[in-house]
């Protein structure tokens, strides 16, 4: 008898338990992938959304688009950077689009296409269509959405920079190439090699003219490794010239060297047991437009990330730290 009371004694708390979870309001939402395909008269490219841990309907949440390098898809750029575990500790939504094997046998997007260089045209218009998916369907801050990739997802990164500047708050560069500097697939081995043969400061007009009206300005953080063999350094330091250049004209709409191509702070740093690196800071008018990292020694990598991926350097900075660190100092 007396474990029968027990029981139902259980029961009955059990019942009352479940009843106030029930007024206390819906439980926590654990992370999770969406998974969906978007497509416009460009064509059609497969997306993974990361879902973050607690996110209630409803809620406005910065959008972070994450862009994989070659031979890399959505999932694995996922576990190389850990993005998603800082999506769900800092609250916000990452959005993976993911290259088609049929448009780029490696996987790399397709930086060096014409079409791929202009508003509303190409692979970017495809990657913007999808960030008007996830608009539609989740509740997103309209001033905190920001791009960064690496590699090849970084030409990308700077491509959607310049184009659309009003839809971007900011963006991270790691082991890139600014906008436009190559226009054929034997120029993107060149400057891949050897840097560009563009001037960054006519690359950084284009970019400037590329967002059309209204024209914003574009912060963004640039991470490069001095030893990088596949993406040469010297690339990353156009990247700096040309958003410094493409910040000019968005300043006043006039090259005039109103935000200087000059540091205005240079200090060094290190990972104890790892990397040294140079940060770089270009503030103008009280605002970080544009920041650069120059992990010393690391080659093509994502410093901090992952060892058990590709790609990855884990004696080096954090990268998705300094990215996120980055992108929320920032709204549009």
């Amino acid at each position: 008898m007396t474990m029968k009371r027990s029981h139902g004694a259980f029961v009955r708390i059990g019942a009352l338990l479940l009843v106030l979870f029930a007024l206390s309001g819906a439980p926590a939402h654990a992370g999770s992938w969406v998974n969906g395909h978007y497509a416009n008269a460009w064509g059609s490219r497969g997306f993974q959304l990361w879902v973050p841990t607690g996110y209630q309907p409803g809620e406005e949440l910065p959008l972070v688009v994450a862009l994989h390098g070659c031979f890399q898809n959505p999932d694995q750029f996922a576990g190389l950077t850990r993005l998603n575990q800082k999506a769900d500790t800092e609250r916000f939504l990452v959005l993976y689009p993911n290259q088609a094997t049929l448009s780029n046998g490696t996987q790399c997007w397709n930086f060096m296409i014409a079409t791929n260089m202009e508003r509303g045209m190409g692979e970017p218009s495809i990657i913007v269509g999808m960030v008007g998916w996830v608009k539609s369907h989740y509740a997103v801050d309209e001033h905190r959405v920001y791009v960064g990739g690496v590699s090849s997802g970084a030409v990308m990164s700077s491509i959607l920079l310049a184009c659309y500047s009003d839809v971007f708050a900011a963006g991270m560069v790691g082991a890139g190439a600014m906008y436009k500097a190559a226009t054929t697939a034997s120029g993107s081995a060149y400057a891949m090699l050897f840097g560009s043969i563009y001037n960054p400061d006519d690359r950084g007009h284009d970019a400037w003219a590329c967002s059309g009206k209204p024209r914003w300005r574009v912060p963004v953080l640039v991470l490069h490794g001095t030893e990088d063999d596949v993406v040469n350094p010297l690339n990353g330091e156009q990247v700096v010239r040309q958003f410094l250049q493409t910040n000019d004209y968005g300043d006043d709409g006039a090259d005039n060297d109103s935000v200087p191509y000059r540091p205005t702070q240079v200090r060094n740093g290190g990972v104890p047991g790892g990397r040294g690196y140079t940060v770089k800071d270009y503030a103008y008018g009280g605002r970080l437009l544009v920041q650069k990292y120059e992990m010393q020694g690391m080659g093509h990598a994502w410093p901090g990330g992952d060892p058990a991926y590709l790609f990855s350097d884990p004696s080096g900075p954090d990268a998705t730290t300094l990215m996120w660190d980055f992108f929320k100092q920032h709204t549009r």
